[in-house]
C-alpha cells in the first residue's frame, strides 16, 4: 500500500516516535511505501510531501517536535481545499492517510471521512483532552516538565517567603495542572472545569500562612476562569484560526493575591517549554504503540477509526465519537487534589 502521514496542530513530544513506528512496520512488515506531508493538512492541499523510509528516520525516536512540521491549516479554510486534497491523494495513488493530531486535526479528519477520504486517526495532545482514550502521548512529558519547575519554585518561594503562581498549559481542561499540582505539592490548583473565587483562594492562603507556612505555590491552567463577578479580566481575543488567545491569567491572579493578602507574589508562566524537548520513556512507548496499531488499521481499511488506549490495551474507536466531547479531569482525581489545598 501507499500511505501518507501528517502531523497537525501544536507540536508535541512523541510525534517523531509515531512517524518512526508507522514507517518501520509499514516498510518492514507490510512492504508499504510511506510519505510524509509537510506542515500537516497544508501539505495535503499543496501536494507538499517527502518520501519516508526506515534508514532516513534513524535517530528520531528521542527528538521532540515533528520532522514533518505542523500547522493549524485545514482543507476547509479555502474554497478549493478539499478538491486539492482529493487530487493529491489520487495523483499520488495513496491508499490511506494517518492523521496524527489533537481536537482540530482529528475533527477535520472526521469530516473528511464522511466525504469518502480514507483516514485513520492517532490522538496527540499534551492536554490529554481527546475523548475515548485514557492517555495521549506528550501528556506525561508535559507533566514531568511542569512538576520539575514546581519543585524548583518551592525552594525559591521558601527562601523569600513568597507566593508563586505557576501557569501551565490547559486551554479547556486541567489535566496537566491537576497532575503536576499533585506531584509538585501545590498549595492550590485552579482549572478551567472549576471556576474559582479569588476571595476563597486568598482566604485559604491567609489561613495557611497564619499557621506558619510562609511560602505557597498556586498552579493555574491557562484556561482557568474566575466565577462571574469576582475578578475583572480582559476581553477575549481570537487568533487567525478562531481560537481564544490564552496566557496571562496567572498575572491577574498574582495581582489579586498580593493586593488582598499583602503577601509578596511572583509569576512563572511555563508556556511552550512544556511542549519542547525529548519525550519521556512512557510517551515514547505509547507513541510507538499507537504508530504500529495505526498502520494495522490502514491495512484493515478501518477508515474513520482512531487508535486509543483503554485498560492498558490499544483499541480502535470511532473518530467522530472521540472528538465529540473533550475529556475533562476525573472528578475522583480532582477530589484527591483538593484534599491537599492550603
Amino acid at each position: 500500500m501507499r500511505v501518507g502521514i501528517l502531523t497537525g496542530g501544536g507540536d508535541c513530544p512523541g510525534l517523531n516516535a509515531v512517524i518512526r513506528a508507522v514507517v518501520r512496520k509499514g516498510e518492514r512488515h507490510y512492504e508499504d511505501e510511506l510519505f510524509g506531508f509537510v506542515d500537516g493538512w497544508r501539505g495535503v492541499v499543496d501536494q507538499d510531501f517527502i518520501a519516508l523510509d526506515v534508514e532516513s528516520l534513524r535517530g528520531i525516536l528521542p527528538r521532540g517536535g515533528t520532522i514533518l512540521g505542523t500547522s493549524r491549516i485545514t482543507p476547509y479554510m479555502t474554497e478549493d481545499g478539499l478538491e486539492k486534497a482529493r487530487t493529491t491523494i489520487d495523483s499520488m495513488g495513496l491508499d490511506g492517510i494517518i492523521a496524527i493530531g489533537g481536537e482540530g486535526t482529528l475533527s477535520c479528519a472526521n469530516e473528511m471521512v464522511k466525504l469518502g477520504f480514507p483516514i485513520v486517526g492517532v490522538p496527540k495532545t499534551i492536554d490529554n483532552d481527546i475523548g475515548l482514550t485514557e492517555r495521549t502521548f506528550g501528556f506525561d512529558t508535559a507533566v514531568m516538565i511542569a512538576t520539575e519547575a514546581i519543585d524548583r519554585l518551592h525552594t525559591t518561594a521558601e527562601s523569600h517567603n513568597r507566593v508563586i503562581v505557576v501557569e501551565v498549559m490547559g486551554r479547556h481542561v486541567g489535566h496537566i495542572a491537576t497532575w503536576a499540582g499533585i506531584a509538585g505539592g501545590a498549595t492550590m490548583t485552579l482549572l478551567p472545569e472549576e471556576p474559582f473565587d479569588i476571595a476563597e483562594v486568598c482566604e485559604a492562603l491567609s489561613r495557611r500562612h497564619q499557621r506558619g507556612k510562609y511560602a505557597s505555590i498556586v498552579v493555574v491552567a491557562e484556561g482557568a476562569k474566575p466565577k462571574p463577578g469576582t475578578v475583572q479580566i480582559a476581553d477575549e481575543e481570537l487568533d487567525e484560526f478562531g481560537h481564544v488567545r490564552l496566557g496571562g491569567i496567572a498575572n491577574v491572579i498574582a495581582t489579586e493575591i498580593e493586593q488582598r493578602t499583602g503577601f509578596e507574589t511572583r509569576v512563572t508562566i511555563l508556556g511552550h517549554v512544556q511542549r519542547g524537548g525529548s519525550p519521556t520513556a512512557y510517551d515514547r512507548v505509547l507513541a510507538t504503540w499507537f504508530g504500529t496499531e495505526a498502520i494495522d488499521a490502514v491495512h484493515d481499511q478501518a477508515w474513520g477509526q482512531m487508535v486509543a488506549l483503554m485498560s492498558n490495551r490499544v483499541v480502535r474507536v470511532n473518530l467522530g465519537d472521540a472528538v465529540a466531547e473533550l475529556k475533562t479531569v476525573n472528578p475522583q482525581l480532582w477530589d484527591v487534589a483538593t484534599q491537599f489545598f492550603a
